[in-house]
């Protein structure tokens, strides 16, 4: 049986900000920073396992490649939203990536978040908790201004749908 072509669902039409690569390179820069300093105690407290701290740079290199360059790359391409009269549309992730569908019905709560990094570079993520056992759907990376929006267009459209969100 196939659906009729208006109820399949398109993707979300929307991309997080462009600053949304810098924002993810620079969180795994600091885990791979983090991974650095351990590294370098080792070696200095274990003349030892040259061998095997050789090995750790190299996997320590592959690793900082791919979460600096590679990963914010393909997070971007993959992350969408959308927000409409009937529902919050979501696609994220990289390795794992989901989509999410929010009917306006069930939100209860429209909020922002902004971390250290976001603050610095302008950016903010939008939360929509909903009455679902999966948990809230977030918008990621999105430049304040276009959070600040979403979260007034948000609440209006929900404060239109008369129901108790559950």
């Amino acid at each position: 049986m196939s659906l009729p072509r208006s109820t399949i669902l398109a993707e979300p039409a929307w991309r997080p900000s462009a600053k949304a690569k810098l924002l993810w390179a620079l969180e795994n820069a600091i885990v791979v920073g983090v991974l650095c300093v351990v590294l370098g105690v080792w070696a200095m407290l274990d003349d030892d396992h040259r061998g095997w701290q050789s090995l750790a740079v190299l996997a320590l290199v592959v690793l900082a490649v791919l979460g600096v360059v590679v990963i914010p790359m393909w997070r971007y391409a993959v992350h969408r939203w959308e927000v409409t009269d009937e529902a919050v549309y979501t696609r994220a992730g990289w390795f794992d990536q989901e989509s999410r569908v929010a009917p306006i019905s069930r939100v209860q709560t429209v909020d922002t978040e902004r971390g250290p990094l976001e603050r610095i570079l302008g950016l903010a993520t939008v939360t929509v908790t909903t009455a679902s056992s999966a948990g809230a759907v977030k918008i990621n990376a999105l430049d304040r201004p276009v959070a600040e929006e979403t979260v007034l267009r948000l609440t209006a459209i929900a404060a239109q749908h008369r129901g108790d969100a559950t």
